[in-house]
This record gives C-alpha cells, sequence and structure tokens, in this order.
C-alpha cells in the first residue's frame, strides 16, 4: 500500500489521575503488565509538561501501546492479568479518553 498504508493497531490511552494517586505506581504496575507479552510491540507513556490547560482539559498523562494486529490487541485486552490490573487502574482515573486505531504511518521512524 505504500506511504499511508494501514499498519499496526494503537491503543491510545489520556487521563487525569485522582488527588493523591501515586501515579509512579500505577505506571510501574503498566509497565509490569506489558513486560509480560510479546504482543504489545512498544509501550510509551508521558506526563503533559507543555499543553495550554485549555487543551488539555485537565488531562496529564498518555499511556501507548502497539499491536501488530487487532487480533493481538483482543488478546491482550481479555487476558486475566489486563482485566486485573484494568480494576487497579479504573479506580485511580478521574478522566480518561481511549482511542484504537489501526495507524497509518506516514513517515518511517529514523
Amino acid at each position: 500500500m505504500g506511504a499511508g498504508a494501514m499498519g499496526e493497531i494503537k491503543h491510545l490511552v489520556i487521563v487525569k489521575f485522582k488527588e493523591g494517586v501515586v501515579v509512579e505506581d500505577i505506571v510501574k504496575g503498566m509497565e509490569k503488565l506489558v513486560s509480560e507479552f510479546d504482543l504489545v510491540k512498544s509501550f510509551e507513556w508521558g506526563q503533559d509538561s507543555e499543553g495550554p490547560e485549555m487543551l488539555t482539559q485537565g488531562f496529564t498523562h498518555s499511556f501507548s501501546m502497539t499491536f501488530d494486529k487487532k487480533e493481538d490487541y483482543a488478546e491482550f485486552q481479555s487476558h486475566p492479568n489486563h482485566v486485573e490490573y484494568s480494576a487497579t487502574f479504573s479506580a485511580a482515573i478521574e478522566k480518561i479518553v481511549v482511542l484504537c486505531f489501526p495507524s497509518v504511518r506516514v513517515k518511517p521512524s529514523a
């Protein structure tokens, strides 16, 4: 399909944590979880440091996972370890946006 070809499945989660949540503990738990799965090709996370408040709408952290195909994502989502961790993660968040989509690579990594 060339440039702009559909590829991997991206799972993007953007959150605002509840007051008092120890974010480092949540991140360590997620890092442990994804390290248990070869299905997760990559995992990245970050904390907003540049976005204007009116544009971030209070969201502070993003988490991104990459999967080869939607079946891998579905298997990850339904795995008991993910289901268990999701309960912990969900209890820590005040607001969330979740997007899952086939990525369209326009410019490959260097």
